[in-house]
């Protein structure tokens, strides 16, 4: 292989990591981080991070939960960080399965919400451009902590840990990418005793929210999302369609099962934040 050839190989590879979810990338397990210990009894603090979420998240009357990012204080920067190195010191393969996925979904929406607040004020957290790649769009690439020795980003925790060690779709409702198209961040933490729950709960959110599912004279318009992660939710409309029926609600539950394809998808990237103050 030609010189030219092996670079033009390389960076597909970069820019295929870097970009953001419209060019989701694969479910592709990082092998190290599938242990775990069945018999742990360690239970990791998550309180830094509620506090946070119950100061700065707000819900909206509109059904979707802003984050206060300009009226963080110095003080509330300097928790988020303690949080975050807190987190990075913890031996992951030594938790229970049960307390490592609170532990990766706090931590991807902690390291989230910390790069917003390093950039802000900013539009959308696509411009926030870190990701490592000539093409490369957004934070999603770039390191952001270091757990065991190793050097993660946000899509090694998303794409590489939480959805090929889960298989679960729900973790789609509960990783949150600080934007208002975004399943909502919520305003108090994942813990293992909640975790079911918490995954449920955003799931009927956010399907039964119109940025998520909504029906318009007969036609189904979804979120990007069953777009982009489609392989998750059954790999066909078919599937994304079942996937929707078992969380809709009232008037969404009523026409689903008359709809038998999906008529597009879009997606709002302006940042969940709420105005300056």
């Amino acid at each position: 292989m030609s010189f030219l050839r092996r670079a033009v190989a390389l960076l597909v590879v970069v820019v295929a990591w870097s970009m953001p979810a419209g060019a989701a990338p694969k479910a592709a397990l990082w092998d190290i981080w599938a242990a775990h210990d069945p018999a742990s009894g360690i239970i990791v603090d998550h309180a830094a991070w509620d506090r946070f979420l119950g100061q700065y998240v707000r819900p909206g009357s509109d059904g979707i939960n802003r984050v206060a990012y300009g009226a963080v204080t110095p003080e509330g920067k300097a928790n988020l960080d303690g949080y975050i190195d807190m987190l990075a010191s913890v031996p992951v393969h030594s938790l229970s399965r049960a307390e490592q996925l609170p532990f990766w979904v706090n931590l991807y929406n902690a390291l989230t919400v910390r790069v917003v607040l390093e950039h802000y004020p900013v539009a959308s957290i696509r411009d926030i451009d870190i990701s490592p790649g000539f093409f490369a769009d957004g934070p999603w690439g770039k390191t952001l902590v270091t757990v065991e020795g190793k050097a993660l980003s946000l899509d090694d925790i998303e794409h590489r840990i939480l959805r090929p060690v889960w298989r679960d779709p729900r973790i789609h409702y509960v990783v949150n990418c600080a934007s208002i198209g975004c399943p909502n961040l919520q305003p108090y933490a994942m813990t293992a005793g909640n975790a079911e729950a918490f995954l449920e709960e955003a799931a009927i959110a956010f399907i039964n929210h119109p940025r998520g599912v909504r029906i318009e004279e007969g036609k189904l318009y979804v979120s990007s999302i069953y777009d982009w992660f489609e392989a998750d939710f059954g790999g066909t409309d078919a599937g994304v369609i079942a996937h929707l029926r078992d969380y809709a609600k009232g008037e969404l539950a009523a026409s689903l099962p008359e709809v038998k394809q999906i008529e597009g998808d879009s997606y709002d990237w302006r940042l969940n934040g709420t105005a300056l103050p």
